[in-house]
């Protein structure tokens, strides 16, 4: 097959989309308005978590985020925007925290994050890519006794519905299962089946196993348009540069309602900014990664390297490093480990999360282009969706029968 493919955005989904079209024989060209692998899929806690499978549209959610905001120090913060696709987004965000509503997208996070990691395991094993793959779990902490045993009612709907589900380990049985952890915290959840790589490595190796097949990169070059003829994409201009392929794919994150005007769509994206340090293992590491639910902080260990990530900003595309942002994640960690940092401090970073108001990605062919495909909107699961997302823009393409239902990834549901 001699078909050739331009896949705009650089990031992990569109690495993992020119992976699976290069395997089928495309010949593949990646389009980054910056440099590849440098925007959101550097500098995430690198989590590959199948239990991530409820979106944040969750009953309850709108009051809780409203006290989250007020609290001294939170992990959330909304800056107000009166535009009509900002407004429009809460507002179904808002109308989807039921549980109705949160389980339909459940479904569709579940199959693909399942999909997700058997491919994850597939690729590491038999394409040696270099990620420091990690098959340690995911520890859920809680502060105090009465969080740890409410969210036994999650866990249990996580194994009944979905078979996902936790060990839990009561304080004490906490810290000897994980000793970096200062005693007297309420408990944890240990989802075994979750993993973790380092997302650079995983950019790096990914780039020099493609270059072997021979895809291309063209980088710093901003998508202006596309050149359409009769309802098809004949090339698009990027840098000045005007690029013809055959067919295209939109991989663009946070950045994809940019492009609406061309896609013939609104994309209802709304980026969430989130933070992280980067710096030598503390003498003191865990040995599993921690997401501590209380903070809505994270810790992932690396083999030289310790990570700590997360909370959420929606400040639209404001591109301030808030230091304050960083100082919180410091703060938090160290309420719960007895090592939480260390110096140097090597990397301060932020990135904007592509977050729909369903917390499903947007998986299908362009409205106004029938040969250009969009697969972005992961929310925080950029990483966590790649393989699969990769796989099923493939199977779309080229007519095969898909391996997840992409019904729940349609453009349609956003109407």
């Amino acid at each position: 097959m001699s078909d050739r493919v331009v896949i705009v955005g650089g990031g992990v989904i569109g690495a993992m989309c020119a992976w699976y079209l290069s395997d089928a024989g495309l010949r593949v060209t990646v389009v980054d308005r910056g440099k590849f692998g440098s925007a959101c899929s550097h500098g995430n806690c690198g989590y590959v978590s199948p239990s991530h499978v409820l979106p944040l549209t969750r009953p309850g959610q709108v009051a809780a985020s409203l006290r989250e905001m007020f609290k001294k120090n939170s992990s959330f913060a909304v800056k107000p925007r009166f535009n009509r696709d900002s407004l429009a987004w809460f507002w179904k965000f808002g109308r989807r925290c039921n549980e109705r509503d949160m389980l339909d997208a459940a479904q569709g996070r579940h199959a693909m994050l399942q999909s997700s990691k058997r491919l994850y395991q597939e690729l590491v094993a038999r394409e040696d890519i270099d990620c420091e793959w990690k098959e340690a779990g995911l520890l859920f902490v809680f502060d105090h006794e009465k969080g740890f045993e409410e969210y036994g009612k999650t866990d249990r709907l996580l194994r009944d519905r979905f078979g996902v589900g936790a060990t839990p380990y009561d304080g004490q049985q906490l810290v000897e299962l994980e000793p970096a952890l200062k005693p007297g915290l309420g408990g944890a959840w240990h989802y075994e089946g979750d993993c973790h790589l380092r997302p650079d490595k995983l950019m790096d190796s990914l780039r020099t196993k493609l270059e072997s097949r021979g895809v291309d990169f063209i980088e710093d070059a901003a998508v202006e348009r596309f050149v359409v003829e009769h309802g098809k994409a004949k090339a698009v201009v990027a840098g000045g540069v005007q690029i013809s392929a055959d067919r295209f794919v939109v991989a663009t994150g946070a950045w994809t309602p940019f492009l609406n005007e061309h896609l013939g769509c609104r994309i209802p994206i709304e980026p969430g900014k989130g933070y992280s340090l980067t710096m030598p293992t503390p003498a003191r590491m865990p040995q599993i990664p921690i997401v501590f639910d209380d903070a809505h902080v994270a810790v992932t260990p690396m083999q030289r390297k310790y990570r700590i990530g997360s909370t959420m900003e929606f400040v639209g595309y404001d591109a301030t490093l808030n230091r304050k942002r960083l100082e919180l994640l410091k703060t938090s960690a160290k309420k719960y480990l007895h090592d939480p940092y260390c110096d140097p401090v090597e990397e301060q970073w932020f990135g904007w999360r592509p977050m729909t108001w369903d917390g499903k990605p947007i998986i299908d062919v362009s409205p106004a282009m029938s040969n250009v495909w969009i697969a972005a909107g992961h929310n925080m699961l950029g990483i966590s969706m790649a393989t699969g997302t990769g796989k099923l823009i493939r199977e779309l393409m080229l007519n095969q029968q898909p391996h997840v239902d992409a019904a729940h990834f349609s453009i349609a549901r956003l109407r």
